[in-house]
């Protein structure tokens, strides 16, 4: 659009408050609002900066919508803002879903971190660090011996599972507690979650005092470490935030500017005390030269647009948007910048958040927060090779801060069959028995890396699952680059930095599989071929019969008479040679 159109569309447009929308055919490029749609369009005549002449010249069609007020306007531009991501708007990128804790609506409830509870659930949270509610559930189930299985794992079951041996479970599916007993148990948990620390914090501290009087100190150590997180959970210990009287609720804001990107930290308190943090992304527009009190005014417009206002907002810099602040205001919200004194301590604490990361060029951090884990450093990749169920092998190798660790990598001759989940299983399993039994020299990793789809998934987490490792797994399809966890698909962006850091991990356990199988199968096809009498077909008839050579080895004289093709003086040259 050039100035004669834009002028022209203004002079149609009423003179009341509304919304407006630049389009590029069915793209929208930019959303505005104005108490006077007329006055407003019409300064795009004479763009502000070059950011909007360009938006300006790209655009072809024009749209607006009249609101009754100002505050109908600005909830409007805020909606369509999160609902369209315009280019040419600071743009909130607040899709991130958060974990929760669901104690499923069966007569015998099952507890379990998720991102997409049952309907009928009874869910708590959400969380924002999956690493801590994790320690908490486990160490429930620890306490009140809650199931974790599926409902097809619990149905029909003759004897209890391992979990029952682990003390993680009391095994209601066998009849070893009383489903009344057993519910007993889950109203506890519930009460924990409800903000009654001690229901947990108490057993916890006793096992903690019987293991230091009983010299274990190790597992004194991890109880009271994990006792910490669980005192923590409901923000018991945080630092007190000094609300004003009749102030219950208080959100603390920080932003962090980085190039097209700002971080803004979110710290809640209720009645005095922190209870929850978070931190969002925005995406800037190109060549944006918004700063700090910009982005905060349209990181408060779109956050809150969809959920309840706080009593009270400290922000690091005050939004210069007059309308929000109006809004604001008429809400009955106060809007604070300390300059001094405990409010301004939790402003810096909040920019300290908003500080942390990820950089630019931070991949593990952008990996943990689109996973919603810890800090990621260590990372194990899994692959499984063989040819049509022979010589079958698998890989274990390890990346630390991105860059393979090749000291740390391992390989496994496994069972031969051609059952791709099964192997999968089998490797995994042979990992952590090793990990949990304290054979592995190396450090857990902080993440899982499956080659493969769902089914090499699931076969993985049954294998942790049988063993007790608690260790995030994740899997990375091929055909489409999907990475799967266990309760949602993620399709990122062909050229995110955490998805091609994924993809190098996969790549090498796949190469590093396939260079030990075809090692294997080369070597199988050497030792029989320096036996006399022993031709291609003869090969193949006694790997079929005895699967590998250390079972041609193993073999009696009657057994391998019984192959087509081997006669008593092949037979003998095989054990002499083998």
């Amino acid at each position: 659009m050039d100035v004669t159109e834009v002028r022209e569309r203004a002079n149609d447009l009423p003179r009341d408050p509304g919304v407006y929308q630049f389009h590029d055919g069915e793209t929208v490029l930019y959303v505005g609002k104005a108490v006077d749609l007329r006055s407003r369009v019409r300064s795009y005549a004479d763009p502000r900066s070059d950011r909007i002449r360009r938006m300006v010249a790209r655009a072809n069609r024009l749209e607006f919508a009249v609101t009754d007020t100002e505050t109908q306007a600005l909830l409007l531009e805020a909606n369509l803002i999160k609902r369209h991501q315009p280019r040419y708007n600071v743009r909130l990128k607040d899709d991130k879903s958060y974990p929760l804790v669901q104690l499923t609506a069966h007569p015998v409830p099952r507890i379990e971190v998720t991102r997409d509870p049952d309907e009928a659930a009874t869910v708590f949270g959400p969380f924002t660090d999956k690493g801590r509610v994790d320690v908490v559930v486990k160490a429930i189930r620890e306490t009140y011996g809650i199931r974790g299985c599926s409902d097809h794992k619990y149905s029909n079951r003759e004897r209890p599972c391992l979990d029952y041996e682990m003390g993680l479970c009391t095994a209601p599916c066998t009849g070893e507690i009383s489903e009344a007993r057993y519910r007993e148990d889950v109203e506890s948990a519930v009460r924990f979650f409800e903000g009654e620390t001690g229901v947990l914090a108490d057993p916890l501290r006793r096992e903690m005092e019987q293991a230091s009087q009983d010299q274990e100190f190790e597992r004194a150590a991890n109880l009271r470490d994990r006792l910490d997180v669980v005192e923590s959970f409901h923000g018991g210990g945080g630092e007190a935030v000094a609300s004003q009287s009749g102030e219950r609720a208080v959100d603390v804001l920080g932003a962090a500017l980085e190039g097209e990107r700002a971080i803004v930290a979110r710290l809640h308190s209720e009645r005095g005390q922190l209870v929850d943090r978070s931190r969002h992304r925005l995406d800037a527009p190109e060549d944006s030269d918004e700063g700090v009190a910009e982005v905060l005014a349209a990181f408060v417009a779109q956050y809150y647009a969809e959920r309840e206002l706080p009593d009270a907002l400290l922000l690091s810099e005050r939004p210069d948007d007059e309308e929000l602040l109006a809004w604001l205001d008429a809400e009955g919200v106060a809007v604070r910048v300390p300059g001094a004194g405990r409010e301004a301590k939790l402003v810096e604490l909040a920019l300290k958040n908003a500080r942390r990361g990820p950089g630019q060029g931070d991949e593990l951090g952008a990996l943990s927060d689109a996973l919603g884990l810890p800090r990621i450093e260590r990372i194990e990749g899994f692959d499984v090779s063989h040819a049509q169920g022979r010589s079958v092998v698998g890989s274990d190798v390890c990346f630390v801060g991105g860059s393979a660790e090749k000291a740390d990598y391992r390989r496994k001759k496994l069972t031969d069959r051609n059952d791709d989940y099964a192997n999968m299983r089998e490797l995994v399993k042979w990992r952590a028995e090793r990990a949990v039994s304290g054979r592995d020299d190396r450090p857990d990793p902080d993440l899982l890396l499956i080659d493969g789809g769902d089914g090499q998934l699931g076969a993985a987490q049954d294998a942790l699952q049988e063993v007790g490792w608690d260790v995030p797994v994740v899997a990375l399809a091929k055909d489409r680059e999907l990475v799967i966890t266990d309760t949602q698909v993620y399709d990122w962006p062909k050229d995110a930095a955490h998805l091609h850091v994924l993809q190098r991990v996969r790549d090498e356990a796949h190469r590093f599989a396939v260079q030990y199988h075809q090692t294997l199968r080369d070597d199988v096809k050497t030792v029989l071929d320096d036996v006399p009498g022993i031709g291609p077909e003869t090969r193949k008839r006694l790997l079929r019969r005895f699967g590998s050579v250390e079972g041609i080895r193993n073999a009696s004289i009657d057994d391998l008479l019984d192959v087509d093709g081997v006669g008593e003086k092949t037979a003998n040259a095989l054990q002499s040679r083998l």
